[in-house]
């Protein structure tokens, strides 16, 4: 996208939202998350983890719906290095919007798992945030 016809970030649904998040949906719309995405010049990621109900059900999903490449190791470090390095090292970006809809919650996929997924996600905000890139994480349980 054209960096002079990108929107400001305080004429969007994510002004007053610090740059780099891992926060509940709450209000948000997944499409308004997808325009701003687009008007801001940002990668979108979006995975519906409806269908999963184990740790590796979730991996295989946020691979096949985030195109994660082929050698993705399908565990949650493999999932923070795709995040990261591979992305940093391809040159400058532009921020991202990610939305984790419908996060499962079930005996194999329990509140301990829940917690290390969206940790991924907060340390790859971090990551980010000391790369001085905008990284929005958000997220919803079924």
């Amino acid at each position: 996208m054209d960096p002079s016809l990108r929107t400001d970030i305080a004429d969007t649904p994510l002004k007053g939202v610090r740059s780099n998040i891992v926060q509940s949906i709450r209000a948000f719309r997944v499409q308004d998350l997808q325009d701003t995405a687009r008007s801001l010049g940002q990668h979108f990621l979006y995975a519906n983890l409806a269908n999963a109900q184990t740790k590796q059900d979730v991996l295989d999903l946020l691979a096949q719906q985030f195109m994660l490449p082929a050698h993705f190791g399908k565990n949650f470090d493999a999932l923070y290095d795709c995040m990261t390095d591979p992305v940093h090292k391809s040159g400058p970006q532009p921020g991202f919007i990610v939305v984790l809809e419908q996060i499962p919650a079930t005996l194999k996929f329990d509140k301990e798992a829940r917690e290390q997924l969206l940790d991924i996600f907060r340390d790859t905000a971090d990551y980010w945030a000391d790369r001085k890139v905008p990284f929005r994480c958000f997220y919803s349980f079924l």
